[in-house]
Formats: structure tokens, C-alpha cells, sequence
């Protein structure tokens, strides 16, 4: 929302300074964005008088000037029709910077003659469009003067960002309202001057009527025929406070609708009455209707739409844009001038499905204050009577003004106890006053019943009306109060389960993956693919219609990724993603997971080193890494090979603590990435961080103290001969389990299979540490630990010891 100081001051009696106004603002919730003002980007162009003007002695549409500035009289060429000896203009020296040509000046040879600075157009200063001849100046404009300054343009501009609730300052009244009742100066009364909105007499019947056949789409429309207009130029105060904001001066007609628009937050729209087929018609659009509109589109339309029509065909879109056939334009002599209510919801989801951004639109679906409809059309009459001259007709009225009185009750109180700030009641009562609100009464335990204003659609509680005291007190006036300490001691400000996420996601950076950040959507097809079944997982309204459904998998979205990533030519990539997976729509259907995928060579290529592809124990370590960040006691775990059907059913595995599914890896299934379209070999991972078991001790997952050892470790290698289906972890775990004192790491170096162990078997060798922590071993003591171990592995496995 955009408007000018002196706009302010046409509703606000104050002598409150630029920088008070716009601190107060903020403060009010009323936030500025920026400040722009124009006497700065004007500060180089001054009144000069052209004493005199020859035709060029090699050109023939250019003028050789000699202009008085002032100070200095300066030799210009001068290409513009109308320059001429004895006018005044507007010039700019060397070294001004013109804002409509993004140039800056510098003295110059123009066809052999010297030139220094230029007249001006308001094209090049950016006042408008108009750009036939230089800006020529009343004969009374002082030589040498700021032209800003002759001209009114030092006028800051402030542009302020509204939040949704507050519809009653899409208007420069309801700002200057909130400033008044802030202390900054007196509202004036919209009785006189151009704030007259005193009720104008009908000489004749309107030969226009309105019905309503939508009365849920609008429920009160209000419009006056005005003949005998003549539609000029507005008047210049008009056309300066519309360029500043940014529009663009069109005809007087127009400008004043655009100027109530922002004026009053009241969009007005007006018909020429001489187009108008019968009389005007509030109703839905039909099938297959069009509407050529103001903005030079065509639009179709649909029985979801809101139109104002005549007799013949839509005329307008309610609320949004109107018609071209039915707009006035110079030759318009007769009007119809239109205010109404319409729907707001149907004016968003109308202006969001055609894509049109207007100002009545912003403000009507918003909400409009219901009680002005007949006083914006009573201040808009009066102006075009004013500027356009012309008879004015009775009213036309249809349908009723929507029911808006409400009465809430406010206990002097909450203030306090919600807010935090003792005030006074009768503060209290001269704030709401201030801001339009009527006490209606009071109750004998003190508490008020207070009226709302019609343009405050937003308050609707006990809570609004202390946040409405609050804000215009002073927000910053809320004294600051400490949180009780229960104790002195600090305390992490994340639960374990939180830490665990940003712990996942240092792992795995340490790790070399990069971090992805995707949608937690995608194509119910590929959704299907990695197990998703739950139909509340499809989604009623998707943003695009290939993310139908929440994602069962994080992998999925990685996946496709490394696929964009290969189309453009890196096949080596690293991805992870810490995020939410979802079973069903119920909150305990969502987990928090830690995501990752492989593709490519699994080291770069290099002359000392063997390429390899990544395979499913890179995924496995990735997988680890993670779980033991997060505190999972990764020796107690077990690797099963019943991976979901998206991995490869002989790479891929599946690590628990007892029955719970802690993480699962393995190499992603060829079919799976065939119908994404992505090359593989890719492997992935996903570990479930909600199921990490919390620490029962009170250390929480804090490591042991490391306990070095002063005694020799022993090393020794045991090869044994099992069954093809003996995992190795079988192995390794009856192995720690022989001797938990002594055996300190277990590591399987070879697996073979062929002549010399039988058909079905393979042999696993395995290397295994001892770490005496008394005494150092004898030759004895580790035969016997041997022994042990010989034994744990043939009673788990059935297997013998390689000989």
C-alpha cells in the first residue's frame, strides 16, 4: 500500500515529522517497507527560461538554445517541436542523471554545435508517458527555482506492507485513522473540502435498474446515473498522487475511481451508461462466456465466476476487472457509477484462476467495510460533479446491507494479565474510541461492551480488543520479563531425538554426501514403487499434479536427483536427506529419516587406485556412521537380508536391535531404477532415527572413558568351513562371545568357495584380537582362548575349522 505525506494530511491534522510518522507505523503493526522520495531524484532539474531559439545550421528538426538558468546562461540543442524563444521549461545540467532514459548527462558536439545540458520532457523525469515536447512551465515559475519544489513533487512517498487482517488500511483513511488514535494528530471529518461525502439529491430516476440473481455472491450493489459529463484530463492534485504511487493518469472518470480505491479502500467502477444494454444484472457467469476486459485480454469464463451484466452480456468481472465494450472513454457523456459487496472468497478463487492482479481485487476479497458502500458512491458523485460536471440521478439500490454489528466484551484486566501492561481503563476507553469502537456499556463488575466498527472485519474477540490496546500503546511499552529459573543449572534447549537430526546431518557430510533438500511429495506411481498402499496419503489438493501423494520413502525424490544429476554429466553423486517418511496420515504414521544414496564410481578415477562401482557395503558403512552418531548400540545389532521390495533381493539388508528395524541398505532395484529413468548401479540407505532406543543410564549416550591397556594385544586368524547360507555375523558373534574379557575385535578378511571345501560350503577367515587387561598372555592361556572360540563358532554355525 502505497501513499504520499500530503495524502496523509488530507485525512490527518498533524505536524508530526516524516521519520515520527513512519516510526509509529511500524510500531502500530503497519510495517514500512521503504520511503521514496522524489525531491531527491529531482534534486537536479531547476526553472529555466530559453531566451532564445535558432534552427540548427546542419539539422533541421533541431534548435540551438540559449537558456538562462539562473546562474549561468548555457548554450542547448534542442530537438523538441515545441522549444521556442520565451518559454519556461524544465533543465538539466551536465552530470544530472535522467531517471526516464537511465542517462547521465555530460557535455557534448551535437552535429558539429556544443551542448551543454538538456530541456527536459516528462517522459525523461518520469512524470508519465508523454513524451512530444519538452515540459513547458507557467510564465510565473521562478528562474533557477527546484523544480520539485515549484512543482509539489517533494512529496515522499510510503509504502507500507499490509498484513491480510488489516483491510481497513488498504485505504489512506484507515492508516491516518490508527496514527490519530496513536496520538499523532486529529482525523478530520469527512464533511468538507474533497472528503466531502455529504449525501448528493437525485434530480431524475436512474434510467438504469439493478437486479440480483446471485444475492450469496452480492449482497448489496449501489449505483447513480450521471448525465451531461464531460470526460477530461483529471485535475492535476489527482494526477500527481496517482503518478506517485505508481499509476498511470487515464481520464478524469477513471482517476476518480482509482483515487476512492485508494483513498477509502472502496473500489468503484464506472459504465458508460450509453453502452449499457437494459439495465445491470448481478449474476454467474454462463457457459462459454467471454469478457473482453479493460486490460486488453480475453477471458473465459465459468458458472463459478460473479458478473455484472446487461441485458445482453457480461460487462464486468464483480470485483476484479471490467469490460472494455461497456468502459468510458473521452466521448462518455453518461455514466453509471458502481459500489458493491461482493464474496470475498469467490473473488480470490476468480482472480487466482484467470491470474488477474488488480487493486479492486486486493481489496475485495479482503473484505471492504459494508457500511461505505452508499458513502463511497455519495464522495465519488461529488467529485465527478466537481471535475466532469453533469446531473446526477436518484440512487439505486439492491439488496441489503450484510449484518456486521457485533458487541464483545472486553475486562479491563486481560489487558494486563494478557498483554503484560497496566493501563488505566479509561486509557483503555480512549484508545477504542480513537479507533472507531463505541462503548455501548458497562457491567457492574467493570466489564465493557464494546461495539465494532464495520470496517474492522478482523476483530472478533476479547483477545483483538487488548491487542488492539496493546498495538496502539506501544508494543515496545510491554516491559521485558525474565522466564522463571527453576534451576541454575543449564539445560539443552533440544531433546535427544532433536540433536539426533543435526547429528545425521554432520555424519554424513563428514562422509562426503552432499545434503538435498526435496519435497515431501511425489508421483503417486512412483510412490507405489517403494511401498506406498495408504490411500490417506493422497493428497485432496496437490500443487502440481505429478506430487499426488505424501512420500512413503526419502529414497525415491534422492533417487531421481542423481538422475537430473547424470543427464547432466555428473554420474558420481553423493546425496543425503534428514526428513519425514509418512506410513499413514496419523501422527504416529510419520518418521523421522535419514536418507542417502550412492551412484557412480565409488572413488574417482585414478591411475594408483582400482575403480570400483559403489556397492551395498558402502550404504551399509553410510548406515552405521549414522546409527552410531545417534547412540544406537550398532555392536548389538543384526543384519537380515529382508530388505523392501525396491532393493535388490541378494545386495541389500536390513540391521535390527531384536525385532526392531533400526536402518535398511543395499543396492537399489534394477526395475525400480529402469522406471525412473536412471542408470545405475545405485545404492541407498534409510535409518530410522525415531526407533534409536533413548539411553536408560544417566550418562545418557555419552562414551566410556577409553581404558588403554599397558599388555601386548595378540592377534590370531581362525579360518572356518560352514554352509553357504552361514552369514558372517553369525561367525563374528560367536566369536566375541567365547571370551568377552579378552576378545576385543573381530574382523572377517577372506571368504573363498571352490575345490578343497566341499560342495555348498565356502570357508571364512577371520582375524581376532585379544587385549589382556591383568597380565600378558601365555603360550597356554591363548591356546585355551583359542579353543574357546574353535568352539562357540562349530556349535553356532555347524560348521569345522579349516585345516
Amino acid at each position: 500500500m502505497k501513499f504520499t505525506l500530503s495524502w496523509l494530511k488530507d485525512h490527518l491534522d498533524t505536524g508530526a515529522t516524516l521519520d515520527q510518522i513512519t516510526e509509529k507505523l511500524t510500531a502500530l503493526g503497519l510495517e514500512v517497507e521503504g520511503i521514496h522520495d522524489r525531491s531527491k531524484e529531482l534534486a537536479p532539474f531547476h526553472v529555466a527560461y530559453v531566451v532564445s531559439a535558432e534552427k540548427h545550421p546542419d539539422a533541421d528538426k533541431l534548435r540551438v538554445l540559449m537558456v538562462d538558468t539562473g546562474t549561468k546562461t548555457l548554450q542547448v540543442v534542442c530537438g523538441a517541436p515545441n522549444a521556442r524563444a520565451g518559454m519556461k521549461g524544465v533543465f538539466a545540467a551536465e552530470g544530472a542523471y535522467i531517471p526516464g532514459s537511465d542517462i547521465t548527462l555530460k557535455k557534448g558536439v551535437i552535429r558539429g554545435v556544443e551542448s551543454n545540458g538538456m530541456m527536459c520532457s516528462k517522459r525523461e523525469l518520469k512524470l508519465s508517458d508523454e513524451h512530444d515536447g519538452i515540459i513547458e512551465l507557467p510564465d510565473d515559475a521562478p528562474v533557477g527555482a527546484s523544480f520539485a519544489d515549484y512543482a509539489g513533487l517533494n512529496d515522499p512517498v510510503i509504502d507500507i506492507n499490509l498484513t491480510p487482517d488489516r483491510a481497513d488500511c488498504a485505504g489512506v483513511r484507515g492508516i491516518a485513522r490508527d496514527l490519530a488514535a496513536a496520538g499523532l494528530g486529529t482525523l478530520k471529518p469527512q464533511t468538507e473540502g474533497r472528503l466531502d461525502a455529504t449525501p448528493v439529491a437525485g434530480s431524475f430516476p436512474s434510467p438504469i435498474g439493478v437486479t440480483i440473481e446471485a444475492p450469496d455472491a452480492c449482497p448489496l450493489y449501489v449505483g447513480r446515473t450521471i448525465r451531461g459529463v464531460r470526460n477530461g484530463p483529471s485535475p492535476q492534485w489527482m494526477q500527481d498522487k496517482l503518478t506517485a504511487i505508481g499509476l498511470r493518469p487515464i481520464s478524469a472518470l477513471v482517476d476518480i475511481t482509482n483515487y476512492i480505491t485508494f483513498d477509502l479502500s472502496r473500489p468503484l467502477h464506472v459504465f458508460d451508461a450509453d453502452k449499457v444494454k437494459g439495465g445491470i444484472v448481478v449474476r454467474m457467469a454462463r457457459e462459454g462466456e467471454t469478457l473482453a476486459a479493460l486490460n486488453g485480454k480475453e477471458y473465459a469464463l465459468d458458472p463459478a465466476m460473479t458478473v455484472i451484466a446487461d441485458h445482453e452480456r457480461a460487462e464486468a468481472l464483480a470485483g476484479i476487472v471490467g469490460g472494455e465494450p461497456s468502459g468510458c472513454t473521452e466521448s462518455t457523456t453518461t455514466l453509471f457509477l458502481e459500489a458493491a459487496i461482493f464474496d470475498t472468497v469467490r473473488t480470490a478463487q476468480t482472480g487466482r484462476r484467470l491470474g488477474v492482479e488488480s487493486d479492486a481485487r486486493y481489496r475485495l476479497e479482503r473484505g471492504v467495510d459494508p457500511a461505505a458502500v452508499v458513502s463511497g458512491v455519495e464522495r465519488a458523485t461529488r467529485l465527478i460533479l466537481e471535475i466532469c460536471g453533469g446531473e446526477a440521478s436518484e440512487l439505486v439500490i439492491a439488496g441489503s446491507e450484510p449484518q456486521w454489528r457485533r458487541t464483545l466484551t472486553l475486562r479491563p484486566g486481560r489487558v494486563k494479565t494478557l498483554g503484560g501492561v497496566d493501563l488505566d481503563q479509561d486509557r483503555q476507553i480512549r484508545i477504542l474510541t480513537d479507533l472507531g469502537f463505541t462503548i455501548e456499556s458497562e457491567d457492574d463488575n467493570g466489564s465493557l461492551h464494546v461495539g465494532v466498527p464495520s470496517w474492522r472485519a478482523d476483530v472478533h474477540g476479547e483477545a483483538d480488543l487488548v491487542e488492539e490496546v496493546l498495538r496502539v500503546h506501544g508494543f515496545d511499552a510491554i516491559p521485558a520479563t525474565p522466564l522463571p529459573r527453576e534451576t541454575v543449572l543449564t539445560r539443552p534447549a533440544l531433546t535427544l531425538k532433536q540433536r539426533r537430526v543435526a547429528q545425521a546431518r554432520r555424519t554424513l557430510a563428514a562422509r562426503g554426501l552432499s545434503e538435498a533438500v526435496t519435497w515431501s511429495f511425489l508421483a503417486s506411481p512412483v510412490a507405489a514403487l517403494f511401498g506406498a498402499t495408504n490411500e490417506g496419503l493422497r493428497l485432496v489438493n496437490p500443487i502440481s499434479s505429478d506430487l499426488d501423494v505424501m512420500r512413503p520413502s526419502v529414497l525415491p525424490n534422492l533417487i531421481q536427483a542423481a538422475g537430473r544429476n547424470a543427464d547432466r554429466g555428473y554420474a558420481d553423486v553423493r546425496l543425503f536427506e534428514v526428513g519425514a517418511a509418512f506410513r499413514s496420515p496419523t501422527p504416529d504414521g510419520q518418521d523421522t529419516v535419514a536418507a542417502g544414496i550412492r551412484a557412480g564410481a565409488a572413488v574417482p578415477r585414478h591411475w594408483s587406485e582400482k575403480a570400483r562401482a559403489v556397492d551395498l557395503y558402502d550404504a551399509k558403512a553410510d548406515a552405521l556412521a549414522v546409527l552410531e552418531a545417534a547412540g544406537a548400540p550398532t555392536a548389538n545389532l543384526q543384519a537380515t537380508t529382508d530388505a523392501p521390495g525396491w532393493y535388490h533381493p541378494g545386495r541389500s539388508g536390513v540391521l535390527r536391535l531384536g525385532p526392531t528395524v533400526m536402518a535398511r541398505f543395499g543396492e537399489i532395484h534394477p526395475s525400480v531404477l529402469d522406471t525412473l529413468g536412471v542408470k545405475g548401479p545405485v545404492v541407498g540407505f534409510e535409518v530410522l532415527l525415531d526407533a534409536v532406543p533413548l539411553p536408560k543410564k544417566k550418562g545418557g549416550t555419552a562414551k566410556p572413558m577409553v581404558q588403554l591397556s599397558a599388555f601386548q594385544p595378540v592377534e590370531r586368524d581362525f579360518a572356518f568351513v560352514v554352509g553357504q547360507e552361514v552369514e558372517a555375523d553369525k561367525i563374528l558373534r560367536a566369536v566375541k562371545s567365547a571370551d568377552k574379557a579378552l576378545v576385543k575385535d573381530v574382523a572377517v578378511f577372506d571368504v573363498y568357495q571352490g575345490p578343497g571345501v566341499g560342495e555348498g560350503r565356502k570357508s571364512v577367515a577371520v582375524s581376532v584380537t585379544y587385549q589382556p587387561t591383568t597380565a600378558t598372555l601365555t603360550d597356554e592361556a591363548i591356546e585355551a582362548v583359542g579353543q574357546k572360540v574353535v568352539a562357540a563358532v562349530i556349535k553356532a554355525t555347524g560348521g569345522n575349522l579349516r585345516t
